[in-house]
């Protein structure tokens, strides 16, 4: 199994499929941003708080994790960041490269997996925003460690993830409105398949998603050497039967801190 590899040619489909979470944000949005109205999202649709940002975003040094699509990078460089974006996607990158390009930002982009950030030094950035996309890696730890690595000493980390309830239903008749328990956690998109069902989804243009514990979402990072500093919650706006019963995504803000 190669979660990368298939995760990363299927993001590509998604820019082509036009995605909601593929399409680049507007001019007007940017201009906004320039002007200091700005707001970013890391979960489906509740901003996060502008309290969990530095007063001032001139100067900063931001990775944004995972966060291609040209959203909250061209944001945060409208702002006055410096920001560098990896994603596993090309087009996904693209997307940021259009925007920086079409409005003069700050910009770079790094095509690389979000559990590998070898290409940065040690406490190199300031703020790390990472919106939900833990999911399709496997083992959410070597993400932590690589994201407080590459972390300033009192740099904060503002990630989205998903709550494992979501991924204990059926998604199929999810989507039919019945919610139906299928799954246990930890979970993947594999586990239930037969050696041939297998063989087709990898010919597919299906990303490999994986249910972590919330253990693993908050331990993990406060293992990795952050201590969390603030947390809500999210849902799919209305769009899934689960919504009349829990938000399915966290949002935390996370400060690292040298011992």
């Amino acid at each position: 199994m190669d979660a990368v590899k298939q995760n990363s040619l299927a993001w590509d489909k998604k820019v082509e499929s036009e995605s909601v979470y593929t399409k680049a944000i507007s001019r007007e949005i940017i201009e906004k941003s320039k002007a200091g109205e700005w707001e970013i999202t890391v979960t489906t649709g509740k901003p996060v708080p502008r309290s969990w940002f530095p007063q001032s975003m001139a100067g900063l040094n931001v990775l944004c994790l995972a966060s291609g699509g040209g959203q909250q990078g061209p944001v945060l460089a409208a702002a006055g960041a410096d920001v560098t974006v990896v994603d596993i996607s090309k087009k996904q990158l693209e997307q940021d490269e259009f925007v920086a390009k079409r409005d003069g930002l700050n910009l770079s982009t790094l095509q690389c997996s979000m559990t590998d950030l070898s290409a940065f030094n040690d406490e190199q950035f300031d703020l790390i925003i990472h919106p939900v996309a833990n999911l399709f890696v496997e083992d959410i730890s070597q993400v932590w460690n690589e994201a407080s690595r590459v972390l300033k000493d009192k740099g904060t980390l503002i990630s989205g993830f998903t709550n494992p309830l979501l991924f204990i239903f059926d998604d199929e008749e999810d989507m039919k409105g019945n919610l139906v328990v299928k799954n246990k956690i930890p979970t993947s998109s594999l586990d239930n398949l037969t050696d041939e069902e297998k063989e087709e989804f990898f010919k597919s243009d299906q990303t490999i998603e994986f249910g972590h514990t919330l253990e693993e979402q908050i331990q993990g990072q406060i293992d990795a050497g952050l201590v969390i500093a603030g947390l809500y919650e999210d849902d799919f706006g209305g769009r899934r039967p689960l919504d009349e019963y829990i938000k399915c995504f966290v949002a935390t803000k996370a400060v690292k801190i040298k011992l």
